[in-house]
Formats: structure tokens, C-alpha cells, sequence
């Protein structure tokens, strides 16, 4: 309550026959007031005496009688005056919720339910109120049948609109935050397509030039069956082979070697590129007997450029179809709308990711250790949306390590403690950055809490994280020290 309230006894005091007696008798206009009040009109004038030794209050206008949150102990008639119920939701947004006039009674539901006031009551006007302790209040409850009945009445009608306000502002919260979290997770395939599509253009220059140049040489049907064979190998729209960190620098590495001891100028810009859809020095060595120097040259840097412009068509694919993705699970959630569930292949989800993704590794120089588990079941088909747990996970991390930095992600599968036990699948994802604060840790995954700098974090990423985790029947845990964060999400495989 506010401390600036007058609170003073509303009746003269009556003399006693027994010294026991303390209590001050209602005024008569005092119970005038109270027969107009709702929950006290069955009483007679002489039965509303149960209410003797009740206070009177006195509010000004835009005073404050109760704030928000505030665990109240006393139960309140409004006798002159109105006041106002507003509430504020977790966006700090202040929302009207009643206005209320005289003959309102209320507070039961604190002192009945043991719960903090839903709702900020203030004064519109000046105030009149009577107040009754939470002694006072219970000698009402118990002397007076009828009043127990309708403020028993009022509280289930009163308790049942706070479930379903708190409800309805709970499911906004969420669609503001995933509002917020659209427009925060729409930058990253938005800009990878952007990208994709100004190299994509660079590589059509490039299959212009070369196409040019074998203009002026006459193939054999033996180059020109080798040439096809490779063009159709590239156009056979695989997607990339996803290889372990390891794995994928030693074939790049043996790739290079090869190609320089052919006098392929720029190797080390060609092999990622043929790595990726598969193709090894073996592989070549065929087409090296066929052509000149020059011409293997200019043959092989235009399947680079054949196989670059295919996989930059997948990357836009990718990003498009994130997009669409990310638009339509908002709006299945604002329509409660059930869309098609498959299972998901987590390995080539989270290789989606880092496709997306890449550009940022590669401006940060970042190490990407990966270990992907053989054999791993696919998710249960609950687990849409998961391809926001990796971007906002993998994003993170990238934003977390210093330049150069590690990051490791690892998959397994296991079997859970649970009863009964069921198959999960196990992601971790780690670097070596500064870790999260100690402070900060228990409020990581609490909507629009960030430890990054104001303008670089929204605080939104873990807070998707965790919900989608949780709307996946999955668990999500971590530990944090310097130079060893690591997140581990479990999710349950397809049954």
C-alpha cells in the first residue's frame, strides 16, 4: 500500500459494556453505502455490523493503492470514487484491465489464494474505501454465509480472467519476441542469398571467358567425352559430401598437391570447390592425359566454376527456403495452425547451417571442428524449427570466439535415463571464447537477456533456442568456463 494513504477509524467509538470490546460501530452512512454494494445487499443494516472495527481510506486522485506484484493482506470496498486496474506485460507495455466504481469490493483473491496482485490500482478520482484486515476478513467469511458465497464467487470469476489475460499476454510476449527474433534470424540467409547470387554472377563472367577460349580449340571426341562426362558428373545436383574437419583438410590439402604438380595455377583456390562435390586427384587423372596445360587449366577452372554456380543455386535454395521456413512458423503459431511433420536428418541440418553461415566463419579465420556420428536415426518429426537452434547456437559461438577461434560441433546418438528410456540424439556445440559470466548464467535463456554489447545482442537467440528445444520434447543444457563453453542439446529420434 502506499505510504502517503490515510487510513483513520470510520465511527465514533461506542462505549462498551465489557472492557473486551474494542470495536467501532459503522456510521450510518457508512452502512447506507454498503447496502449498494453487491455482495453485501442481502445482509440487513444490522447484520453488516460484522463489519465494525473496519478502517476507513482515504485516495486521491491518481494515487496508488496497490501496485503490481505487491502480495496484499487486506480486503478492500470501494465506497465513493473509481478507480483504475491496468497491468503491465513483459514488454513494459501498460494495458487497462477494469474500471472499477463504488460498491466494488475486491482483494480476496491475495488473501484466499496466496498470490501477488495481478493489476496496478489507482485512484481516477478522490477516493473513499473501506478496509477490513485479514482478520477482520475472515471474521466476515465466517459470520456471514451469503458475503462468502459471492466473494468466493467473485474470486473464480476474477481468478479465471487473470489465468486467461496472463495467458493472452504470455502468447503475445512470445509472438513479439518471435517477431523480433524473425526479423533477427531473417538477416542471416538474406544476406547469404545476396551474396550468393552477386558470386553466382562472377561465376557466369568466368563460364563466358573459358566457353570463349574453347571456341579456338579443336577437341578430340575423346576431350570432348571427358569434358561431358565431367559437366554431367557437376550438374547431378548432390548436395555436398560433409566431411569431417580432418577429413575435408586432408582431401583438400591432397587435391592442391596434385593439381600443382600439373602446373594448375591457383590450386588452392580450386580444390575446396571439387572437394566439396566428391572429386579427388583420381578422379582427374584421366582428363590430365587428355589436354594440354593450358587447356586442363582453363578445363578445370571452368568445372569450378560449373560446380561453384550449382552449389551457390543451393545456397539461395537453402536461404529461400529458411525464410519461408521462419515466415511460416510464425504464422503457424499466431493461427495455431498444424503444418506436414517428417523427420529430419540432423547431419544435413546442421551442414544447412554452416553453408549459411560460412561467410562468418570465414571473416573470424575460425577453425570449425566437426565430428558427425555414423548411423545417427533421424529427429522425430516434432522437431520443426530446429534449424534455429544451430544458427542461434553457431552464431553465438562465432560472436564468442576471438579471431582464429575454435568451435566444434559433434553429434551422437545414446539412449536416454528416462523411463521408459527412448533414443535420443546428442548435439554439442563448443568454443574456446572468453564463457558466459558466472552472474549471468542462471538468466542466459530469459527473453531479451544478452551479455553482448547494446546494439550487437537482442537477447533473443537462446530464448528461441530453449522454447523450440522444449516444443521438440528435447533438453538443453551447458557450462561455461574460459575457453570452454559447450552446449549440449538432447532430442528425441523418430520412433
Amino acid at each position: 500500500m502506499n505510504d502517503t494513504t490515510n487510513m483513520t477509524p470510520i465511527a465514533q467509538p461506542e462505549a462498551a459494556p465489557e472492557a473486551a470490546t474494542k470495536a467501532a460501530t459503522l456510521s450510518p452512512k457508512v452502512i447506507e453505502q454498503l447496502l449498494q454494494v453487491p455482495i453485501l445487499a442481502s445482509l440487513t443494516p444490522e447484520r453488516l455490523h460484522c463489519l465494525d472495527g473496519a478502517t476507513s481510506l482515504h485516495l486521491d486522485r491518481d494515487q496508488i493503492l496497490i501496485k503490481q506484484g505487491e502480495l496484499v493482506r487486506q480486503f478492500y470496498i470501494t465506497l465513493e470514487g473509481s478507480l483504475r486496474l491496468t497491468n503491465t506485460g513483459p514488454t513494459g507495455i501498460e494495458l487497462p484491465v477494469y474500471e472499477a466504481h463504488q460498491g466494488w469490493a475486491f482483494g480476496e483473491v491475495p488473501l484466499l489464494s496466496n498470490i501477488p496482485s495481478g493489476a496496478t490500482v489507482q485512484a481516477t478520482e478522490d477516493c473513499e474505501i473501506l478496509v477490513l484486515d485479514e482478520e477482520q476478513f475472515w471474521h466476515l467469511m465466517t459470520e456471514c454465509p451469503e458475503v462468502r458465497k459471492a466473494i468466493l464467487g467473485n474470486m473464480a470469476m476474477r481468478l479465471a480472467k487473470y489465468q486467461s489475460t496472463t495467458f493472452h499476454q504470455e502468447k503475445m510476449a512470445v509472438l513479439g519476441t518471435m517477431a523480433a527474433g524473425l526479423m533477427h534470424e531473417l538477416n542471416n540467409p538474406g544476406s547469404a542469398a545476396r551474396r550468393a547470387s552477386s558470386q553466382l554472377r562472377e561465376n557466369l563472367r568466368r563460364l563466358h571467358e573459358l566457353g570463349g577460349r574453347f571456341t579456338g580449340v579443336s577437341f578430340t571426341e575423346d576431350q570432348k567425352e571427358c569434358l561431358y562426362s565431367l559437366q554431367e558428373y557437376a550438374l547431378t545436383n548432390k548436395p555436398p559430401v560433409a566431411l569431417s574437419s580432418l577429413e575435408q583438410a586432408d582431401a583438400e590439402e591432397a587435391l592442391s598437391e596434385w593439381l600443382k604438380s600439373a602446373d594448375i595455377p591457383d590450386a588452392w583456390k580450386l580444390s575446396p570447390t571439387l572437394v566439396a562435390v566428391g572429386l579427388r586427384a583420381s578422379d582427374l587423372e584421366c582428363a590430365r592425359g587428355e589436354f594440354e596445360t593450358q587447356v586442363f587449366s582453363d578445363a578445370l577452372n571452368w568445372l569450378e566454376a560449373l560446380v561453384s554456380s550449382q552449389q551457390l543455386v543451393g545456397t539461395i535454395e537453402e536461404s529461400i527456403t529458411r525464410i519461408t521456413e521462419l515466415v511460416s512458423a510464425v504464422k503457424s503459431y499466431a493461427w495455431e495452425g498444424k503444418g506436414m511433420q517428417v523427420a529430419i536428418d540432423v547431419k544435413q541440418s546442421i551442414h544447412a547451417t554452416m553453408v549459411i553461415l560460412a561467410h562468418k566463419f570465414r571473416e573470424k579465420q575460425v577453425v570449425l571442428e566437426k565430428n558427425f556420428g555414423t548411423g545417427l536415426p533421424l529427429l522425430a518429426p516434432t522437431c520443426q524449427g530446429i534449424n534455429q537452434v544451430w544458427t542461434n547456437l553457431l552464431d553465438n559461438a562465432i560472436d564468442a570466439v576471438p579471431q582464429g577461434g575454435r568451435i566444434r560441433v559433434k553429434t551422437w546418438a545414446e539412449t536416454s535415463s528416462t523411463t521408459p528410456p527412448r533414443a535420443e540424439i546428442c548435439i554439442l556445440i563448443g568454443d574456446n571464447g572468453p564463457g558466459i559470466p558466472t552472474e549471468c548464467q542462471a538468466q542466459i535463456f530469459d527473453p531479451f537477456f544478452t551479455t553482448k554489447p547494446v546494439g550487437v545482442g537482442t537477447g533473443l537467440g537462446l530464448g528461441i533456442v530453449y522454447r523450440i528445444v522444449e516444443q521438440c520434447g528435447g533438453s538443453i543444457h551447458f557450462s561455461s568456463v574460459p575457453e570452454n563453453t559447450e552446449f549440449l542439446v538432447r532430442l528425441p529420434a523418430q520412433g
